[in-house]
């Protein structure tokens, strides 16, 4: 009764077109002035530009040279992209977002973080030495219409190189660790040492610890016997750099197109590659949850820094002994959290690292901090218990109208009904456009071998296929593209004409040559040629 004398206006709630563009507005209307009063960029982390609410989901890899960082984004694209090298020594010494564009071009540090549709404007903290070590490299893949995928420097072990870089290295880890939805640890089964760089690196993820996953790469090497000691001595190295009581996930494979050295865990690296693909494959329907759980988090951080950078300020003399009194509250934070805890309810493990902000607290006068602004964390409390669980409910709906939104293409783009479930060039100097290059061998022996299989019907079915193609020990979604590719009618079987296909693919595979993405025409048999006899006039 009589309300409206009080003078205090009840908020309409806000209306949002969508789940990003609610949190856009919570962050701009809400957050971002409450970090902007005490200071929370100068401690925490830079502000957020719209681009990062709508940006694709990003991969971060991070690894010791020669871990086969760069060779994985290749494997996950079936192509190279600008830029790229690969070599057994450090080759990768930038960073770079390998990004979708349908010109392929290389953008440079500087260019890129001035660029407003872009998510890196941010990194223009860490200067000129980090800029001209990071670039963009845009090229047009379907696997990259959906994410983004981040290439590291390779970690070296030696003091001189982690100096040298001229930047923070674990700064620019940790910033792009925030943001990103992937974090993907490479680690080599021949080197499993973990240097001084690379643990710090570790441990600026902490705080991410959901969005790691583990990959044990170029497992193909060793034998069995010898599989099972290195991801054991790998589980106890990682156990005392992560600090969590909870056992890492770890995907043990080989990541490359060329032929299992040892072919003896096949199935298990069939298995693991499976889970980590489907894992990747989904973050595009997973985007939106995974943007309001970062900003829930920040928002939850700079709640906190508020609280703290408030009770210093409360807590300073005003005239004499400034000095005196700054350094004791400097020395007894670890007190001024446990009251803050106590008097505003809040979890001991919502506050930021004690020796971070006791070595940052030192640059600054507390006398020019920002009083407590009881109206600003209100806000915030009302923010993150209304609106936020409206953006919840949405997101069910948002990800049944975007239907299977999932990466594919590349090496995601296997078919569910191949077998595998996952430079020259083809036929340039074998036969004219008339000619089926393929004939020779076909008589020769491949005739032979889809003989010996037992045909029914004048058919393979993909067992009878995949029982003779393993034998070749490449890995198996290079043999799902060879089995995609031979399959030209698309019945899911293959007649003797395909399967010679299929050998003649292996075949050119194992001669080191990359697989094409259609078949050539001097490939394909003639009576599945256009306008062929027999074939598709289409």
């Amino acid at each position: 009764m009589f309300s409206w004398l009080k003078g205090s206006e009840v908020k309409e709630p806000e209306v949002f077109d969508s789940v990003v563009d609610g949190l856009r507005k919570i962050y701009r209307h809400t957050v971002r002035p409450l970090e902007d009063a005490y200071k929370f960029h100068e401690f925490h982390s830079p502000p957020m530009e719209d681009p990062d609410f709508f940006a694709k989901p990003m991969i971060l890899l991070i690894g010791q040279y020669s871990t086969g960082k760069t060779t994985f984004i290749r494997y996950l694209l079936e192509r190279e992209f600008p830029g790229m090298r690969i070599g057994p020594e450090p080759t990768t010494d930038c960073f770079a977002a390998v990004m979708q564009g349908e010109n392929e071009k290389v953008i440079p540090g500087n260019a890129l973080v001035v660029d407003p549709g872009k998510q890196f404007r941010g990194l223009s903290r860490f200067g000129n030495a980090f800029l001209q070590r990071f670039c963009a490299s845009e090229v047009n893949s379907r696997v990259l219409e959906h994410i983004t995928i981040i290439d590291t420097p390779g970690i070296l072990s030696g003091e001189k190189q982690r100096i040298s870089r001229g930047y923070s290295f674990t700064g620019v880890i940790e910033w792009f660790a925030e943001r990103v939805d992937r974090i993907v640890l490479l680690f080599d089964a021949h080197k499993l040492d973990i240097s001084d760089e690379f643990r710090a690196a570790i441990k600026c993820l902490r705080g991410n610890d959901d969005k790691i996953r583990i990959v044990l790469n170029k497992a193909d090497m060793i034998d069995a016997q010898q599989l099972m000691r290195v991801y054991g001595a790998l589980m106890w190295s990682l156990g005392k750099v992560l600090g969590t009581p909870e056992v890492a996930r770890v995907y043990i494979g080989s990541f490359w197109d060329q032929p299992l050295r040892y072919d003896d865990n096949r199935k298990l690296f069939e298995c693991e590659q499976r889970d980590l693909f489907e894992d990747i494959r989904k973050l595009p329907r997973n985007a939106a949850l995974r943007k309001l759980n970062d900003l829930v988090k920040r928002a939850r951080l700079a709640k906190v820094h508020a609280l703290i950078i408030s009770t210093l300020k409360k807590e300073m003399p005003s005239m004499f002994y400034k000095d005196s009194k700054k350094n004791a509250l400097i020395d007894n934070l670890e007190k001024i959290y446990d009251r803050i805890s106590n008097e505003y309810g809040v979890s001991p493990g919502d506050f930021p690292p004690i020796p971070m902000m006791q070595e940052k607290l030192r640059k600054y006068d507390f006398g020019k901090f920002a009083s407590f602004k009881q109206k600003m964390i209100d806000e915030v409390d009302r923010v993150m218990g209304n609106e936020i669980p409206k953006l919840m409910c949405m997101v069910p709906q948002e990800e049944r109208l975007e239907g299977d939104n999932t990466v594919t293409g590349g090496a995601f783009s296997a078919t569910d009904d191949a077998p595998f479930n996952q430079n020259k060039e083809l036929g340039a100097d074998e036969g004219g456009e008339t000619d089926w290059v393929v004939f020779e061998k076909k008589e020769e022996k491949y005739d032979d071998v889809f003989k010996s299989l037992k045909p029914k019907n004048g058919k393979l079915s993909g067992e009878q296929v995949k029982t003779e193609m393993t034998k070749s020990k490449l890995p198996n979604s290079v043999l799902a593209r060879i089995w995609k590719l031979s399959d030209i009618d698309g019945d899911g079987y293959l007649d003797e004409d395909e399967f010679a296909v299929a050998m003649y693919l292996t075949d050119y595979k194992l001669e080191g040559q990359d697989l094409p993405t259609e078949l050539p025409n001097s490939v394909i048999p003639p009576s599945k040629r256009k306008g062929g006899p027999g074939g598709n006039p289409f």
